[in-house]
């Protein structure tokens, strides 16, 4: 799986599918081979020819410009203009950093990464790791540049580890990956971006000389951009062609993207973003990078989709509820905002409980002084003036009628009113000096505190230990701003985001492993804070505060280009939208939904005979087809950014179920009736739908008839292998 020629100096990654391979220079200069389907033969050592450029400009390399060299490493100040996967600022005033090869060594199994959220291996993985040793002499700094190799999945995971055995400086760049492609032209770039309410939606471009970057410096991976790009050739489509996909498993601020240089030389990039981070790196001391995921589908894009689907679900997301079917839930924030009471919660989970539906989630309002946006954020007590028999007396309440009940909490922030905030005022993240802006009259928890991380472990959990609660939905609805910590000195100030991460990761950790069988989401303004990061401790994160059908149509398919389907959650609610006004059918919300970790955010006691006839078919189905959705295959055949529909396709693990789902969210003619070519059908088989048999050829090649006939009449078809 990992192997090291010694004699053409190469190392090999192997998946069932793919090689990685990486060449060693006799300079001790770590460069880019190959990364594509799986090599048959080895690479000899005429490899080297190709990367020698002739150059006026060699630096002490030989006959090669490390300006043009595909670099698997890139330290600043050794002749490389490109962005560097490293910079520091050494004791001595000096920037320039030179690495070489000091040695190498193949383990099984993966390392953890400390503090930080990370995928692993269990037994009987097939899982090997590459730890590369580059060494700056000069300095006595040690690299480790780790790859995890999953060879059953078709990924590889990177991150990088220093270790100071010199003197104390400063980290400005530490990047998780990057990857040089040598001789790259007419690639494209694909990245996931958005707002409020408008989260990853798919932009691709084609990538032209210079530097094309997206990021996050607000404190949270956030709604503006994902931690994901994908880099393809111009002619990949979703289920042909090469397609490469690098996602960060962190949740703060990070940089990722595409550089071609003027030479064809092309660079794709992930890791925390250099700007507004600095560490201070001890001497004695290390710091490790977040974890990159590394993806390579010959399938299209699809292709990549599913590889990053299956290592998130079952090598990332960990706990109890990793590979178990979910709850149908109910929600009460759209039904009631403020304005609810003990018997007003009972009643609408009395009706949601008529429909099948299971747990009832009591969301903002429970706690302290809060009656409405402006106040009682960092007080976890119940408001005896809206829970008399507090939150026992109403988890009970619920639990009687046969429910679950669920909480929602915003623990990392505070409300200038508030009892703690009146207590610690200097527990915000703020800059001495500055007036800290108020942003939705709140402020952010300094987690890169203990005694704050502490106060938040024990609140929240004081809370879960008084009660039957089931189901935590963990929000965060505030970008940081005026970033500075009472509890850092001055020259640590820049490790501000970063501390707060890792305090973040420390006191979920903590939670999730104390409550193990409480199902945590989480929440960030909707989407803000979709990660890998969030989802190592929490299986699934609501994707949108936007529950509008049409907008969830490209939410939730831009969303599938990295995460799966089970990790979405995804409700109905009443119409017109509260968010974009919009009126579409109640059957369209719900098969929407459906293919998420579905539930409602509305009063069913409001709905008609007719809707909620169709919501408990929806619950029938959602438990029906859930697994199918959740741990089948997609692929998705029609792009609502492109069409006027988005159609996916599920296929079931054992590859006996086929689930289309077609959603048009607009119409151009009337009555306009075309073929959809499925994907991923075995050719040889027969495949039964609404009665009528088919062969995977045909319904590859020719397709299933579809008029789209009513604007947002969408359909869910299933077909069985016969």
């Amino acid at each position: 799986m990992i192997k090291f020629d010694k004699n053409n100096k190469v190392f090999t990654l192997d998946t069932v599918k793919t090689t990685y391979a990486i060449g060693l220079m006799d300079e001790g200069v770590l460069v880019h081979l190959y990364w594509g389907k799986k090599l048959k033969n080895p690479i000899n050592a005429e490899w080297k020819k190709d990367f020698i450029w002739r150059s006026h400009s060699p630096f002490d390399y030989g006959d090669y410009s490390t300006n043009v060299l595909p670099l698997e490493f890139s330290a600043y100040g050794g002749g490389d203009s490109r962005l560097p996967s490293f910079s520091a600022l050494y004791d001595d005033g000096s920037r320039v950093s030179k690495y070489r090869f000091k040695g190498y060594e193949i383990v099984n199994g993966k390392p953890e990464i400390s503090g930080l959220p990370s995928t692993y291996a269990e037994k009987g993985d097939r899982v090997q790791t590459l730890i590369i040793n580059l060494f700056d002499e000069l300095k006595n700094v040690d690299i480790y540049l780790n790859y995890s190799v999953f060879e059953d999945l078709d990924a590889i995971t990177r991150n990088v580890k220093i270790v100071n055995g010199g003197n104390t400086f400063k980290l400005h760049t530490v990047l998780s990956a990057t990857t040089d492609f040598f001789g790259t032209d007419d690639m494209d770039i694909i990245h996931l971006d958005g707002a409020w309410a408008r989260e990853r939606y798919v932009t691709r471009q084609r990538i032209v000389k210079g530097n094309q970057n997206i990021k996050s410096q607000i404190g949270v991976s956030s709604s503006y951009h994902n931690p994901f790009i994908a880099v393809c050739d111009k002619n990949t489509t979703e289920n042909s062609g090469d397609a490469y996909g690098f996602n960060l498993v962190y949740s703060g601020n990070f940089t990722a993207g595409a550089e071609l240089n003027p030479y064809g030389t092309l660079r794709a990039y992930i890791g925390i973003n250099p700007n507004e981070f600095e560490w201070v790196l001890e001497s004695g001391k290390s710091f490790e990078t977040p974890e990159a995921i590394l993806v390579y589908s010959p399938e299209g894009l699809s292709g990549m989709s599913r590889i990053f689907h299956r290592l998130i679900r079952t090598r990332l997301a960990r706990g109890k509820w990793r590979d178990k079917e979910r709850y149908a839930l109910i929600n009460n924030w759209e039904a009631t905002y403020f304005d609810f009471n003990e018997d007003k919660i009972v009643e609408i989970a009395k009706k949601a409980k008529e429909i099948g539906v299971d747990t009832m989630v009591l969301d903002d309002g429970w706690f302290g002084r809060r009656t409405g946006e402006t106040r009682g954020l960092g007080d976890w007590v119940e408001m005896p003036e809206r829970l008399p028999n507090g939150l026992k007396g109403l988890a009970d309440r619920v639990n009687a009628l046969g429910m679950r009940f669920g909480l929602w909490f915003e623990p990392e922030m505070v409300n200038p009113d508030s009892e703690l905030f009146e207590t610690h005022p200097d527990w915000i993240i703020h800059t001495k000096g500055r007036t800290p802006s108020k942003i939705r009259d709140q402020y952010t928890l300094d987690l890169s505190r203990d005694e704050v991380c502490e106060y938040i472990v024990n609140a929240v959990g004081s809370v879960l230990e008084k009660a039957n609660i089931e189901y935590v939905k963990w929000d965060m609805n505030r970008q940081m701003s005026e970033v500075g910590s009472a509890g850092l000195p001055s020259e640590n100030q820049g490790e501000v985001m970063h501390r707060y991460m890792l305090g973040l990761y420390r006191v979920l950790d903590t939670l999730t492993k104390k409550f193990p069988n409480v199902l945590f989401e989480a929440c960030a303004s909707g989407g803000a804070r979709y990660d890998g990061g969030i989802l190592h401790y929490m299986p699934q994160v609501w994707a949108s505060d936007d529950t509008d059908a049409v907008e969830r149509i490209l939410i939730q398919y831009g969303t599938s280009f990295v995460y799966p389907y089970s990790s979405m959650g995804a409700h109905v609610s009443a119409c017109p939208n509260h968010q974009n006004k919009r009126t579409t059918p109640f059957e369209m919300r719900c098969q929407v939904a459906i293919a998420g970790q579905f539930g409602f955010e509305l009063d069913l006691n409001k709905c008609s005979g007719e809707e909620l006839e169709i919501a408990k078919k929806a619950v029938e189905d959602y438990r029906r087809l859930g697994e199918i959705f959740h741990k089948g295959d997609l692929y998705r055949l029609r792009s609502p950014f492109e069409t006027q529909m988005a159609v996916n396709e599920f296929i079931s693990e054992d590859k006996k179920k086929v689930l289309v789902c077609i959603y048009p969210h607009s119409m151009t003619t009337a009555g306009h009736d075309e073929y959809i070519k499925l994907a991923g059908l075995e050719e040889n088989a027969n495949y039964e739908l609404n009665g009528k048999i088919y062969g995977g050829d045909y319904l590859m090649n020719k397709g299933i008839y579809f008029i789209n006939d009513s604007l947002y009449k969408t359909r869910i078809l299933e077909l069985n292998k016969c």
